[in-house]
């Protein structure tokens, strides 16, 4: 008899307490929006904003293209994938080894500017000025971390020195151009020489 009085006692009180406290039911999952990644925490579900990896976009060129079977330039020492860059790519390298003399734009001899000249008039058919200092002028400039194959690379010897030489750009960092020691060869961006005097990118139009 006493057990049940206890017992009785203490259903009541369970049932008095039941009106002071609630329950609040979970709250269901909310579907991540698009361009967000759920991040699950012992305490609830929450979704944080995916930022795109930086660097994917590094240095675009033509390997940012969707992806083509790859083709050798021997001369230049370099594979491609866009077919788009061939004629281009393949034009300049015939140019190699032509020595370098002022003022002329042949195979016999050409100087920075009228090397990029002849290749840009022979594969586009697009007439660029003559000197390198007035060439910047033809062209939209851009960033150097968006130059890709066939962009236009300018040098100045100082913050207010003219433009003095100018190279077409290949991939990886390599341009090729007529250097007054060497005439048309392939040079790389982070040689100190063209990394100390580097000025511009540019895009022709």
């Amino acid at each position: 008899m006493k057990k049940a009085i206890i017992l009785s006692a203490f259903a009541i009180l369970s049932l008095a307490l039941s009106y002071f406290f609630e329950t609040a039911p979970a709250e269901p999952a909310t579907p991540a929006q698009p361009g967000t990644l759920p991040v699950v925490t012992p305490y609830a579900l929450k979704t944080t904003t995916y930022v795109p990896d930086a660097w994917a976009e590094h240095w675009a060129d033509e390997e940012a293209d969707e992806p083509h079977e790859e083709y050798y330039i021997k001369k230049l020492g370099l594979k491609f994938r866009n077919p788009a860059y061939r004629n281009l790519v393949e034009a300049a390298s015939k140019w190699i080894g032509t020595p370098y003399r002022f003022g002329s734009s042949s195979k016999r001899g050409t100087d920075c500017s009228g090397f990029v000249t002849s290749v840009y008039r022979e594969v586009y058919g697009i007439n660029l000025s003559r000197s390198s200092r007035s060439m910047f002028q033809d062209v939209a400039r851009i960033k150097k971390d968006s130059v890709r194959t066939g962009d236009l690379v300018f040098f100045r010897r100082s913050a207010k020195g003219p433009i003095f030489h100018v190279g077409i750009y290949l991939k990886n960092n390599k341009f090729i151009h007529s250097a007054t020691s060497n005439g048309v060869r392939v040079s790389s961006l982070s040689e100190p020489y063209y990394r100390n005097y580097y000025f511009a990118a540019g895009r022709v139009n």
